[in-house]
C-alpha cells in the first residue's frame, strides 16, 4: 500500500509542480517521477517537521514536501538549462 500513496503523492506534486514550472511541459509519468523524487529531496530537506509545523495530518504533509522538493529539482535544471544557452 505504501507504493500506491508514494505513486498517489508524486503524482500530485509532480503535477502541481509542473504547472508552476510553465516552461517544463512533461508527461505524467515524467511528473510523477519528478514528484517521487521531490518526495525524496523534500525529506531530505524537511525531515518530517512540516506535518507538525503545519498541523495537517500525514498525507497533506507529504504531498507539500514533495512539491517543495520538485520545485527544487526544477528549479536547479531551469538554472542548468538557462546557463547552457548562454
Amino acid at each position: 500500500m505504501g507504493i500506491l500513496v508514494s505513486i498517489f503523492v508524486g503524482a500530485v506534486a509532480g503535477w502541481l509542480a509542473d504547472l508552476v514550472f510553465k516552461r517544463f511541459s512533461f508527461s505524467i509519468w515524467i511528473q510523477i517521477l519528478l514528484g517521487i523524487a521531490g518526495g525524496f529531496v523534500g525529506n531530505w530537506l524537511l525531515g518530517n517537521d512540516l506535518q507538525h509545523v503545519l498541523g495537517v495530518s500525514e498525507l497533506p504533509a507529504r504531498i507539500i514536501t514533495a512539491f517543495l522538493g520538485a520545485l527544487v529539482i526544477l528549479g536547479i535544471m531551469a538554472l542548468v538549462k538557462s546557463r547552457q544557452k548562454a
